[in-house]
């Protein structure tokens, strides 16, 4: 193996094994940052040696007893200054006595119960969205600063500062590394599945920039998702949020032209969709049916979602089950674009003019004012009922309102198509 090799060796190690390397080192030190430097320490060390001596067999077990000797010195040094770091050490030599009277095993707990520690902690309602999106993925994802930032096109230094503020936050409010418990449990569980999802969405529909997708975000927040639901296996709605995001990975393929040019739903080609992942999606939507609870919002979604994946052509598709799926959804969750999404189901259901009526009635909310899918909605069932003239504007105005190249592409060349259509149209 080439040295080339084995930094790319080390690199694939490192994407896998740090979330859990970082989350043992801060149960024991109690400070993300902390552990994230003392991780950070254990690559430098496999970066200096496994070029010479090779990939140990157990590349992780390795790592994490690197980095546990590094943690034992840094806490015993520390002890000497500060009382708190004496606690902390004093911790350890219990738990070596109490275990194994080494320091290499002094992380006994398992390892899962350390990444859902991790991931309550990183999407803990303190950080801002930002912040906690830009950590959960630094700390759990694997992903670097200026991997982060392209995602996201942000600058990296607006990144990095988004991180350190977060582990500055979390410190200052001595936020407890622990999965919490009681009232508090159901609030955080709510802010780990919308940070999830947030990081899905954005690699599934791009806000900006000249991506229509960014799959490797889609990518990890499957990953983390489907660690949070093994690690959390009686949580329906975190199966339902798997099983939504399995769905709508699997049109991944179908999504986007050769070009790059964005795909609508009913435009797809469905052969190309990934079956494996909709069988796998369903099954997560059956597992949190089993658990019995009422459907939260993620699972209502995978349910609608899931009557896409089982309509092999558009027509086949229950236009009518998925108007009372956004039905219950809308009284769960109420939003304004919850009813823009119903009304494009009554439009499929019972037909345009039943949609736009519903439409038009949201056209007043001042939070829509700014959201180009609702003209661009609006547009397309202007376009169906052969109002052409108005359906051009409004798609032009929906195109002026996406900060996403492609979207807006798409969006001029269907405001083009209806100019097009009016002035070759033969009068009645």
């Amino acid at each position: 193996m080439t040295a080339a090799d084995t930094h790319r060796a080390i690199e694939a190690v490192w994407r896998i094994e740090s979330p859990r390397l970082i989350a043992s080192l801060a149960r024991i030190v109690r400070d993300l940052g902390l552990a994230e430097d003392l991780a950070q320490d254990a690559l430098l060390v496999a970066l200096e040696r496994w070029p010479e001596s090779g990939i140990p067999d157990n590349p992780g077990a390795w790592l994490m007893t690197t980095a546990k000797r590094r943690a034992i010195d840094q806490l015993r040094r520390r002890a000497r200054l500060e009382r708190k770091h004496e606690e902390f050490a004093r911790e350890i030599e219990a738990s070596q006595g109490a275990g194994a009277r080494d320091p290499d095993a002094v992380l006994d707990d398992p390892v899962g119960d350390d990444l859902l520690r991790l991931i309550f902690t990183t999407c803990h309602p303190a950080l801002s969205t930002e912040a906690r999106v830009a950590i959960t993925l630094r700390l759990l994802g694997g992903l670097t600063t200026a991997e982060i930032a392209r995602a996201f096109l942000v600058p990296e230094p607006t990144v990095a500062q988004r991180i350190v503020r977060a582990k500055r936050v979390l410190s200052e409010a001595k936020v407890p590394f622990e999965v919490p418990r009681g009232p508090d449990l159901a609030a955080r569980r709510a802010s780990v599945l919308e940070v999830i999802y947030l990081i899905f969405n954005e690699g599934y529909s791009a806000t900006a920039g000249d991506d229509w997708m960014r799959p490797a975000l889609c990518d990890e927040a499957l990953r983390l998702g489907r660690i949070l639901a093994e690690l959390a296996p009686e949580e329906p709605e975190v199966h339902g949020l798997v099983a939504l995001m399995e769905i709508q990975a699997s049109r991944a393929g179908a999504r986007i032209g050769p070009s790059g040019e964005p795909i609508l739903l009913l435009d797809q080609d469905r052969a190309r969709w990934d079956r494996l992942l909709i069988r796998r999606g369903l099954t997560a939507l059956e597992r949190a049916d089993r658990l019995g609870d009422p459907p939260g919002p993620y699972r209502l979604q995978a349910e609608i979602a899931a009557c896409h994946a089982r309509a092999l052509v558009p027509a086949e598709t229950d236009w009518a089950r998925i108007v009372d799926l956004y039905g219950k959804l809308a009284r769960l969750m109420p939003s304004p674009v919850v009813e823009l999404n119903r009304a494009v189901a009554v439009a499929m259901a019972t037909g345009p003019t039943a949609g736009l009526a519903l439409v038009d009635a949201l056209t007043a909310d001042p939070s829509l004012e700014d959201y180009h899918l609702l003209p661009g909605v609006r547009g397309d069932l202007l376009k169906k009922l052969g109002r052409l003239d108005e359906a051009r504007v409004e798609f032009e105005r929906a195109a002026s309102l996406t900060r996403n190249t492609r979207e807006r592409t798409l969006l001029l060349e269907r405001a083009a198509a209806c100019a097009y259509a009016a002035s070759t149209a033969v009068p009645p």
